[in-house]
């Protein structure tokens, strides 16, 4: 079945460039193309395409505001093109929060010099999100309004509780569109989990926001974080979790240490470890390597130092990365909880974990933030 694009900018170059490469797959049609948010609206609703390449600088709407109008509307998959810079990952970020899928970096000078391999790369990721699950990349309206804090046991209670100053509580999500739901595993038991390790790449950016944002700032274990995201994207996704999340996050560094509350997440661009003593280690990404990050390196490593005292959580993502360092990790006797199928965006690194019977328990993304709370706390 033929893949019909909307292809939305206001440099004509780069329509043309995007409509030619996408153009040359058998598998993918342009079906039209505009120049600005309000375009791309009344194009998505008269084209009724199946994915959608968007822009976010353009006149008369951005691409963001373009992107909210089309959930609401018609929703649609979305990929959005970005500069690789730190202004450019904060709006990236901005535009998965308003229900895009995915993003690409929008280089005009690997479009000019090295067109197969942006061919393989832009064509790879259309056919993928095509795919996408639009029930759980959908949102209805916003809820503006902050949520309650968590009512948490008495400081006396636990050797945990933190005494940092409070962090805010952050206004949720927008509601989304609801999802039928398969049978969801039971409720899981308390362990002294020494580390919890979360992998994940398309649609992660929401998911993990949507887990971390449920944990308390008295959270016992140390968290590390593998999302697969480019260098320049990370330290400001980390910068976004730490302002909305009562834990503290921050994009790790060589030799920082885990400590309860704390949630590291892999430096974009490079490898994570972590040895026996709860020292992080950052490693040059290695080019044989399809991901930099890689879930399965700092998945394999986590086995090795820590043996079953840890809880690896692998959420939305295209491929299978993370299946064979939980299955690591599964030897040494530690837990493995993959997201269901309904509330991933795209149901690869997930499913990966289920085939191959690792999973322990497979919550709903609503569902795990709370479920590390009882198992951990």
């Amino acid at each position: 079945m033929v893949v019909k694009v909307l292809v939305v900018d206001d440099s004509g170059f780069f329509r043309r460039r995007v409509s030619e490469i996408l153009s040359a797959d058998s598998n993918i049609q342009v079906v039209g193309t505009a120049t600005n948010g309000k375009e791309a609206i009344d194009q998505a609703l008269a084209l009724k395409p199946d994915v959608i390449t968007m822009d976010y600088e353009m006149p008369m709407m951005d691409g963001i505001t373009a992107v909210r109008h089309i959930m609401q509307r018609c929703p649609t998959p979305v990929l959005m093109f970005s500069s690789l810079t730190h202004e450019g990952a904060r709006v990236t970020l901005d535009a998965l929060d308003a229900g895009a899928v995915d993003f690409l970096p929008k280089n005009f000078e690997d479009i000019s010099r090295n067109p197969e391999k942006v061919k393989q790369m832009l064509c790879e990721k259309i056919l993928s999100i095509s795919r996408s699950n639009r029930r759980a990349s959908t949102y209805s309206a916003p809820a503006p309004v902050a949520a309650p804090a968590p009512t948490h046991a008495p400081a006396s209670t636990s050797s945990y509780t933190s005494h940092a100053p409070a962090r805010p509580v952050p206004a949720p999500l927008p509601t989304r569109a609801p999802a039928s739901t398969g049978p969801s595993s039971p409720a899981p038991k308390r362990k002294a989990y020494k580390l919890v390790a979360i992998g994940t790449s398309t649609g992660g950016p929401v998911a993990l926001q949507r887990v971390l944002t449920q944990l308390p700032a008295n959270f016992p274990a140390p968290i590390v974080l593998i999302q697969h995201m480019p260098a320049a994207f990370t330290k400001a996704f980390a910068e976004r979790l730490d302002k909305l999340c009562r834990i503290s996050v921050k994009e790790a560094e060589d030799g920082d240490i885990l400590r309860p509350g704390l949630a590291l997440l892999a430096p974009g661009g490079k490898q994570m470890m972590i040895d026996g003593r709860g020292a992080v280690k950052i490693l040059p990404g290695d080019e044989r390597l399809n991901y930099k990050p890689c879930v399965d390196i700092t998945f394999g490593s986590a086995a090795k130092s820590y043996g079953d005292k840890v809880l690896a959580v692998v959420l939305t993502g295209m491929g299978a990365d993370g299946r064979e360092g939980a299955r690591l990790l599964k030897q040494g006797g530690s837990a493995i909880w993959a997201q269901d199928e309904a509330s991933c965006v795209i149901y690869g690194m997930p499913m990966a974990i289920v085939k191959a019977e690792l999973a322990d328990a497979i919550y709903s993304l609503d569902d795990i933030g709370k479920h590390l709370v009882e198992a951990c706390i």
